[in-house]
């Protein structure tokens, strides 16, 4: 396992002098300071950190859910920076989202709450989505489950269904923020073993928030964030041990 960064000719996601600010005017505060990344295709990478170093920020301008400010940011080869709307929506699509609060929609069963992501893919709506959405619950175990709501199902399986619901599209890019943090070990080691296996399967890149010291041996590599900025952490060899 190595650690910080490394530059691919492949690379699904490259961040270069990227910096990030909250704020405008007197009360501007600078969140991310010249990030410089590659990530690789049907890589796992783990970005670890203290609480407000600025990890959950990268990952969400990663995923398009916030607009890059200043540098250069391209997702699966499209520049961020300054992209419309539009862009941003497709570049979304390609992209699966897993967050430690599974954000599951209580009203609607497992099965529903996975083919929600499938509708938003128009190659997926002459299929039968319902099928679809089954088998990937079969696969994370939850075979027994897909007709059970939300509120039904343990943290463990909730976890699993944000799971199926983040792969079943078969996106290029994985972003999972904090997937165990509400789950015990074995539930947490679970999930995570379930979201590697499936990704290695799609052949799709994985980028994991986590301060679980439990599951840093599922990286490929392991990167490091304080204070806004990508760092080497003298901790690193022993966090992996």
């Amino acid at each position: 396992m190595t650690f910080q960064t490394s530059s691919e000719s492949k690379s699904v996601i490259t961040v270069r002098h990227l910096n990030y600010y909250f704020g405008q005017g007197d009360l501007k505060k600078q969140a991310l300071f010249d990030i410089n990344l590659d990530i690789s295709m049907g890589e796992i990478v783990i970005m670890t950190g203290p609480s407000g170093s600025g990890k959950t920020t990268l990952l969400s301008l990663m995923g398009g859910l916030r607009s890059a400010q200043e540098g250069s940011l391209k997702i699966l080869g499209q520049e961020m920076r300054g992209a419309s709307q539009e862009v941003m929506r497709q570049v979304r699509k390609q992209i699966g989202y897993i967050f430690q609060a599974h954000n599951l929609l209580s009203f609607l069963t497992a099965k529903q709450n996975v083919r929600m992501s499938l509708e938003l893919h128009e190659e997926y709506l002459n299929q039968d989505m319902d099928a679809i959405s089954t088998e990937i619950l079969k696969t994370v175990g939850l075979g027994n489950r897909v007709d059970y709501y939300a509120d039904g199902l343990s943290g463990g399986q909730k976890q699993r269904v944000a799971i199926a619901r983040a792969l079943v599209s078969q996106p290029k890019i994985v972003l999972a923020d904090e997937p165990t943090a509400a789950l015990d070990k074995k539930s947490g080691r679970d999930v995570v073993e379930m979201m590697q296996a499936l990704a290695k399967q799609q052949g799709c890149t994985i980028l994991l928030v986590t301060h679980d010291n439990r599951i840093l041996d599922i990286a490929d590599r392991i990167i490091y964030m304080e204070d806004g900025r990508l760092a080497e952490n003298p901790n690193s060899a022993a966090l992996v041990h």
